[in-house]
């Protein structure tokens, strides 16, 4: 199969994406993942992507999409692949389309990984570090035994400046600008399908499964 997981920060796409690969033996194709590949093994694409992120730009779209045709035309891939984090735009979506055709091929699912805002603002905001060995907590999931005190070293816990709220805040208002559409354009051809990420993991889970299994 070929799918497309989709959902807002703090969705749990990462935790479901392995399941998924797991389950259909699909490659879990990431742009995150392949970026750090590509930059570890000195490429030339790496080396293009590094230049990009050195100076503080977001990788273009020509080069994103030229990540994923190579990592597509691979042949693990030919059976079928979880994209997770591409397309983020119609502009993407349209080059997709058109690496897909080359492939005579075509997406079979749209997964969306629905979850309200405040309850993301909840998952996103709740970290906390430890400044002396980084040990990571979560108010709502993993609280530590004392307020602000870490159980391993008895280190300060803190939040950090990407966990805010008004930072998390942004990051979603990014992303539901940029999805939006995108969903639109997908539910135009009946390839979206809502699962509600409000559940516990393994219901997320086993309510995916029964989705997959009914477009296998």
């Amino acid at each position: 199969m070929r799918i497309l997981i989709m959902g807002p920060p703090g969705a749990g796409k990462g935790t479901q994406a392995v399941r998924i690969a797991s389950f259909c033996e699909i490659p879990h194709v990431s742009t995150g993942d392949i970026f750090r590949a590509e930059i570890k093994g000195c490429t030339d694409l790496g080396r293009k992507i590094t230049s990009y992120l050195d100076t503080g730009k977001l990788v273009p779209d020509e080069v994103t999409v030229e990540v994923i045709r190579k990592r597509l035309q691979q042949p693990d891939s030919h059976k079928g692949f979880l994209l997770d984090g591409f397309p983020r735009t119609i502009p993407q979506a349209k080059a997709l389309d058109g690496i897909l055709g080359e492939m005579g091929s075509a997406l079979d699912l749209v997964l969306n990984i629905r979850v309200a805002p405040q309850a993301l603002l909840k998952r996103l905001t709740g970290r906390r570090v430890c400044r002396k060995c980084g040990a990571t907590y979560h108010l709502l999931y993993q609280v530590p035994q004392a307020d602000g005190v870490c159980d391993s070293c008895g280190g300060e816990l803190y939040q950090r400046s990407d966990d805010t709220v008004e930072t998390v805040t942004n990051r979603l208002d990014v992303y539901q600008k940029q999805t939006a559409p995108l969903l639109d354009y997908y539910r135009e051809r009946d390839l979206v399908r809502e699962v509600d990420g409000e559940l516990p993991i393994d219901q997320v889970w086993a309510e995916i499964e029964k989705l997959i299994r009914s477009f296998a």
